[in-house]
């Protein structure tokens, strides 16, 4: 970015910021904390970081405490013993919850990502990829059960490859240690989020040879959720909740990878800003961002697809039993920013589409 553009860009989010901060609670009127987990820190959840660094839940009297607990069974725990108030998580982690007979049900109520977030990263530069390739090589796979490894399970198999009897599949390393491991030495291929995949190209250990989100498709991958409990007794909270995720969604939708990069740069201080750019330029021509925090069926069953695909679900779960959609019905009724239109959901090709539904951890 030159650097006329970059001061625009920071005086925009600048200018924004102050008017969001202008327009917050009145005073005198007591701010909600709310203890929010995520399963990782990654470009993958940028409209959350516009959410904090814009002021969107600060406009909306919200005093979001952020801590990044990797693995989503480590950040389930968190929410289960009440260490955190909503999680942000794959839907599938609620479904296991469910499928054990949990008398506080884990429910989702706004979705973030509509497409697996990974991409897959070869080792050996190559002229061309093709997915023969990855037989017999040494795969550093994620954890069993977990999104990331059904996710890119399902795309295998699309391909006519058995992950667990055409790839030397590794998988006991912890989720937190993946990249780290993949780039000292171990295996030829690795599934990694962003900003890795940009950090390790700009380093020459390799290249994105394929989008698992574009393979897998549309699912509700990475959701806030809470337990039921918790949505009964703070439902005000919740509504404001998913009224500021929905206003950073829209401003993802109408600002560009160089202004995005901008706004969450704060989340990110060790990464270089052209790093960031092209992390969310990757996500956003995929259309990984959902543009509003409503779960589609079609989601809810490509879910389960994946997740029978990789012999993970018990029995199909209906979307009513552990979705709800009340609240991200409501904020899209009430709008954000100002605009009365309301943009469509993505779809993968990155473009809107205008009247169709469509639909996006570790």
């Amino acid at each position: 970015m030159n650097i006329g553009a970059r001061f625009k860009a920071v005086a925009a989010a600048a200018l924004l910021g102050l008017l969001l901060l202008g327009g917050c609670a009145p005073k005198g009127e007591q701010t909600i904390e709310i203890r929010l987990g995520e399963v990782a820190r990654t470009v993958f959840y940028a409209p959350q970081y516009v959410a904090l660094s814009q002021g969107m839940f600060a406009q909306e009297g919200l005093n979001v405490q952020l801590a990044t607990i990797p693995g989503g069974d480590k950040t389930m725990t968190a929410l289960l013993s009440n260490q955190a108030d909503i999680a942000l998580i794959g839907a599938e982690t609620s479904i296991y919850v469910y499928q054990q007979g949990a008398e506080d049900p884990i429910i989702n109520f706004a979705q973030l990502t509509q497409t697996d977030g990974t991409f897959l990263f070869a080792r050996q530069t190559q002229a061309s990829f093709d997915w023969e390739k990855l037989k017999g090589q040494n795969f550093l796979g994620q954890r069993k059960g977990g999104m990331p490894q059904m996710s890119l399970e399902f795309a295998l198999r699309k391909h006519g490859i058995d992950p667990h009897k055409d790839l030397k599949l590794i998988q006991n390393i912890d989720f937190a240690n993946v990249a780290s491991a993949f780039g000292s030495g171990t295996g030829d291929y690795v599934q990694l989020f962003e900003p890795q995949a940009s950090i390790f190209e700009k380093e020459g250990r390799g290249r994105v040879v394929a989008s698992i989100g574009v393979e897998s498709g549309e699912l509700p991958y990475t959701v806030y959720m809470a337990k039921r409990s918790y949505l009964n007794e703070n439902g005000e909270a919740v509504q404001k909740f998913t009224k500021a995720v929905y206003w950073a969604q829209q401003w993802i939708a109408t600002h560009s990878p160089e202004q995005i990069a901008e706004a969450i740069m704060p989340y990110f201080k060790d990464t270089d800003l052209a790093v960031l750019t092209s992390s969310v330029k990757r996500y956003k021509e995929q259309g990984t961002y959902a543009l509003n925090p409503m779960i589609e069926e079609k989601e809810w069953k490509n879910l389960q697809d994946v997740m029978t695909s990789a012999g993970e679900l018990k029995s199909p779960v209906a979307l009513n039993q552990l979705v709800n959609r009340s609240f991200a019905e409501k904020a899209i009724a009430a709008g954000s920013l100002g605009n009365a239109d309301q943009p469509a959901k993505a779809g993968t090709n990155g473009a809107a589409d205008t009247g169709v539904d469509a639909g996006g951890s570790p």
